[in-house]
């Protein structure tokens, strides 16, 4: 049986004929990948690049989320005449598998019919990896032109590097790491008590027998609270100073700044953590938010190669660039200077650089105009 493609609403998937073996030991089957692809196909096939996205996006890299309406979360750097050139490259995003939008996950139907729930068994970055070579292979594509992916993306590119180098020409690594540190450990483990420790989780089990939405029927406030406490690890300091300080919200009753002196959000930045929280939970599955910052925190690609970085890019030729951020306190420069360090220790073609920029982790998404220079010049 043939593996087979067939279309979604605003995008592809693709429906693997044989199970996908995982790091746990086990194997799924049935597996469904989501994904959207933008411009053309060279006749060698030599032109492809795949985008890995982050933690909580998806395939919707360059057209609009077809939940909330916005546009491609890299908008600004995917598409015609933009630094990842669409007039030039075939460009594919894919969500990951254990996500929430079309590709297989908690909330997709076992066997049984009824969603996987916590009966999804637990996968890694290698596995989401290996998922993605499935659909290059489906693609009829047998060496991308790069790889490129910021964050859990960035994690994604290393270790196509490092799993699958003889098929990949590039990679390009942004704001990301080669493996968590017990802080960023830390950080998980509280988002995921929040969403347990909510009524409405039910153990994982409270997707609605109708097929409804499972957004509309779960913990919301604790996923909601998870988000919050995430969202502020991709901020800086500085940008939150310059953007809250310590400015007090305006009442509804047209009062200025006013304390309540209760609970209630009188800080603009309690409003705004807020929200990102509420908006949050109307696009993203709980579920799919405990296994997803589970695979980040096992990712460690010096594990995998036997307790040396440097071993883990034994296999591959691919020349890298990698990007830091000054105020990124998620991912600090000097976990991509450790990966430039074992690349430089295999020999290997790496360009590595600092940008400065105000926004924290979350940089790479907003507007630093270098590292468009930089995206651009290194795809060249």
């Amino acid at each position: 049986m043939a593996t087979r493609l067939e279309p979604l609403t605003a995008g592809h998937v693709l429906e693997l004929a044989e199970p996908l073996p995982l790091d746990s030991g086990r194997s799924l089957a049935g597996v469904r990948i989501a994904y959207e692809t933008y411009g053309t196909l060279n006749p060698d096939a030599s032109n492809a690049i795949l985008i890995c996205h982050a933690l909580t996006g998806d395939q919707h890299v360059a057209s609009p989320h077809p939940i909330t309406g916005k546009p491609g979360w890299w908008i600004r750097m995917v598409g015609p005449g933009k630094p990842i050139d669409t007039d030039r490259f075939f460009v594919i995003c894919a969500n990951v598998i254990g996500s929430c939008m079309g590709s297989s996950g908690p909330a997709s139907p076992a066997d049984d019919g009824r969603p996987w729930g916590m009966r999804f068994p637990v996968i890694t970055i290698r596995d989401m990896v290996r998922a993605q070579v499935a659909l290059v292979d489906a693609l009829g594509i047998a060496k991308l032109h790069a790889v490129v992916g910021g964050s859990m993306g960035g994690m994604q590119a290393l270790s196509w590097a490092a799993n699958f180098g003889d098929r990949i020409d590039a990679a390009l690594v942004i704001a990301s790491t080669s493996r968590h540190s017990a802080q960023n450990i830390a950080f998980h483990e509280v988002g995921r008590q929040a969403i347990m420790a909510d009524p409405a989780w039910a153990g994982g089990d409270y997707y609605s027998a109708d097929g409804s939405d499972p957004r509309k029927s779960g913990p919301e406030a604790g996923l909601a609270v998870a988000r919050m406490a995430a969202h502020i690890t991709y901020l800086s300091e500085q940008g939150l100073t310059e953007k809250f300080g310590r400015r007090l919200q305006d009442r509804p009753d047209g009062s200025k700044g006013a304390k309540t002196f209760g609970f209630d959000a009188d800080f603009q930045v309690e409003s705004y953590l807020r929200y990102q929280g509420l908006s949050f939970t109307d696009r993203f599955d709980a579920n799919s938010y405990l296994y997803i910052t589970r695979a980040m925190d096992y990712f460690d690609l010096a594990e995998e190669a036997g307790g040396k970085l440097a071993d883990a890019f034994a296999g591959t030729r691919a020349r890298f660039c990698l990007v830091s951020f000054d105020t990124d306190w998620l991912y600090p420069t000097g976990e991509s200077r450790t990966i430039a360090h074992a690349l430089n220790a295999q020999g290997l073609p790496v360009s590595f650089v600092e940008l400065s920029a105000p926004y924290g982790h979350d940089s790479f998404l907003l507007d630093v105009p270098e590292l468009d220079r930089v995206v651009a010049g290194f795809l060249q």
